[in-house]
């Protein structure tokens, strides 16, 4: 596991497309039994290199009721974005993450989570590429469905603060999903 994060956190492979450069996020271990797929890093994470270092891994963390200790520990949770690094910024936010790290690394980084419980999908990328026709016509349709993909999977919207808009239009999710989460995540990390 350490000589395929290592490869990874060296990885070039579309540097020519990333206009602050590489910078390979990844967190993991044999030993995690919770998996985090989420989108990309930020600008904030792509300058520290720690994974979900913003707001948006504050919202996250208090999502899930855990604190950082528990969220760093690589023992217990393994962080694996869709694209390993920032994509760069587009109109609406950040650009999408490039499409060339999913099929570099991902199956080489699940042969070495045996014992994953559970694997949050944050935003549509993982969700669509991880849930396939499974996935609903759109973000809040997946979501809603969320129970239709436990055990294995539960799909999340991102935690940004740009998606305080859907988290008011959506209130079930705090109401339903939220204490639903916390109770399948503390399962998952015993």
């Amino acid at each position: 596991m350490n000589a395929l994060l290592a490869g990874i956190r060296a990885c070039t492979h579309c540097a020519a497309q990333l206009p602050h450069g590489p910078r390979p996020v990844v967190q993991a271990n044999p030993a995690a039994r919770l998996l985090i797929i989420g989108q990309a890093p930020g600008a904030r994470v792509h300058e520290s290199g720690v994974p979900w270092q913003d707001a948006s891994g504050k919202q996250l963390r208090a999502w899930l009721g855990i604190d950082e200790a528990t969220f760093y520990d690589p023992e217990r949770i393994a962080l694996m974005p869709m694209g390993f690094c920032f994509p760069g910024k587009g109109k609406a936010g950040d650009l999408p993450p490039r499409p060339e790290c999913a099929p570099l690394w991902h199956a080489k980084v699940l042969e070495h989570l045996p014992d994953i419980r559970l694997t949050l999908l944050i935003g549509q990328y993982a969700q669509q590429h991880y849930l396939g026709v499974a996935a609903g016509e759109n973000l809040t349709a997946t979501v809603r469905a969320f129970k239709d993909h436990l055990p294995r999977y539960l799909p999340l919207p991102h935690p940004s603060p740009r998606n305080r808009f859907w988290l008011v239009k959506n209130p079930w999710f705090d109401v339903e999903l939220v204490p639903l989460l916390r109770h399948v995540v503390t399962d998952a990390l015993r």
